[in-house]
């Protein structure tokens, strides 16, 4: 079963997707990371499931309002995940193989490469795929995890880091993702 999550943002529309990236140097604007606070935003969401109900526990960081689904390795979906669920999801994946998307919300090409990750999701059903925002209270993982630039994706087995695509390559993140079924 796939969940669907309708979010609107009055954070405007995407950049241009010919900007793969976002630094400190090059947007001039990482609160998350740099210490900064993060812009208010109001969000909604929409959760159809068909004739089924999940229960969605609201959770909030910083100023911002966004949805998990508890330390639960599901596939055929994005999961947003914290700080605090991410390690817990990971083992809770097994022998899975586990793409996380670490982005932020001001970030354009993090929101271009939104909807084609959500898609990458549902076609690939035997991996867990995760989203980290990188906000002020999820730093101490962006630190673990070495993030440099937004958007980043990790690609885990067992628990470990075996692949990295930064940038909006969508392409490069198929390519590598096959690659680690493959191995």
């Amino acid at each position: 079963m796939a969940l669907r999550l309708s979010i609107s943002s009055s954070h405007g529309p995407a950049s241009s997707p010919a900007i793969s990236t976002c630094r400190p140097a090059g947007c001039g604007r990482f609160p998350a990371l740099l210490g900064g606070s993060a812009a208010s935003q109001k969000r909604s969401l929409t959760v159809m499931t068909g004739s089924e109900m999940r229960e969605m526990t609201p959770v909030r960081s910083s100023s911002l309002e966004t949805t998990s689904v508890g330390a639960e390795a599901v596939t055929g979906q994005v999961t947003e995940v914290s700080k605090d669920t991410f390690w817990p999801i990971v083992k809770a994946a097994g022998d899975k193989i586990v793409v996380l998307d670490m982005y932020t919300q001001w970030c354009g090409p993090c929101k271009v490469m939104a909807p084609k990750f959500q898609e990458m999701s549902e076609k690939n059903l035997d991996v867990v795929f995760l989203k980290l925002d990188c906000n002020q209270d999820n730093k101490p993982l962006a630190k673990e995890l070495g993030i440099k630039v937004v958007p980043t994706f990790k690609i885990l087995k067992d628990g470990k880091v075996v692949k990295e695509v930064t940038g909006a390559k969508i392409d490069e993140l198929a390519r590598a993702l096959e690659t680690v079924k493959s191995s």
